[in-house]
């Protein structure tokens, strides 16, 4: 399953008991429809994401960066301190690609003066391309 959202809040790295670190992070999805009257009716779904693989990740997934995210959805339902039923939407995250948007990250690194070399540079081709 695809999704496609905006993060509500910084990512955040948990560790657990087994020292297995988790990156956290929650996205709402803005939808709209006509109801039978005509009116514009604006929806938005969230949902509490999890992503296993690296904690690196959470580096870049910054409040207001829009992502689209693979993996499965499923639902929780609990009972809060206040004794209200309370329910969820999770999403057990595979794959991240950042679309953009999003504010800076304080802990970003800033970067070097130096520019940096890329892995393929007008340089180091052969002139004789065909193209």
């Amino acid at each position: 399953m695809n999704i496609i959202g905006r993060i509500t809040k910084n990512a955040e790295i948990n560790t657990l008991k087994n020292d297995k670190q988790v990156v956290n992070f929650s996205v709402a999805i803005n939808n709209s429809y006509k109801n039978k009257q005509g009116e514009r009716v604006e929806q938005t779904t969230y949902y509490n994401c999890s992503y296993w693989i690296s904690p690196n990740v959470a580096k870049i997934l910054n409040k207001g960066a829009l992502v689209e995210l693979t993996g499965r959805a499923s639902s929780s339902a609990w009972i809060g301190k206040d004794g209200e039923i309370k329910s969820g939407l999770n999403f057990h995250t595979s794959n991240i690609k950042l679309h953009g948007g999003g504010t800076k990250s304080i802990t970003e690194d800033k970067p070097s003066s130096k520019p940096k070399k890329t892995a393929f540079s007008q340089e180091e081709t052969d002139d004789d391309l065909p193209f």
